[in-house]
């Protein structure tokens, strides 16, 4: 596969991230498009796209956000919200990218873009099955409060709350 470019994830994204999003997610986790276009103006240098020739091969959703109190899913978000933590919503990468590297690239781009404005500390909900994934690239689960934990679950039963130092 050519190299992809990697660019910010704007509104022109939105139609084919989307569609990549009810790909890669189960139904009760894919968002509406309010809560999803919600989340490109939200920090947006934290949001990227993999693209090749027009086409979207991978997305990386991503904003700054209090620590240990991730946004529900589907909420909107506010964009004049930051925060003191990177969290790292939603990464999809579509069937024909798989096993490139693709999330890395953008996983790790996102990492160096938090560690420019003072971010210490990335967070995420790893759904099933992905763990392994995020443990690969230096997550590791924690040990959620009650409150968290009510969150976590929203997600699957098999959802972690991991995280990791930047």
């Amino acid at each position: 596969m050519p190299a992809p470019i990697l660019t910010p994830l704007q509104p022109r994204h939105l139609p084919q991230a989307l569609a990549l999003q009810a790909q890669a997610y189960p139904a009760f986790l894919v968002e509406p498009e309010p809560a999803f276009a919600s989340r490109l103006h939200v920090a947006t240098p934290f949001n990227l796209a993999a693209e090749h020739g027009g086409i979207l091969l991978a997305y990386l959703l991503a904003h700054g956000w209090t620590r240990e109190s991730p946004p529900s899913v589907g909420a909107v978000l506010d964009p004049t919200t930051h925060g003191d933590t990177l969290y790292l919503h939603d990464l999809a990468v579509s069937a024909a990218a798989r096993g490139t590297g693709i999330g890395r690239l953008l996983v790790e781009a996102a990492f160096r873009d938090a560690v420019a404005v003072g971010l210490t500390r990335a967070e995420l909900i790893a759904i099933d099955g992905a763990a392994d994934y995020w443990r690969r690239l230096g997550f590791e689960s924690g040990s959620p409060s009650a409150a968290l934990a009510a969150k976590v679950a929203q997600y699957g039963p098999a959802a972690q709350w991991m995280w990791r130092a930047l």
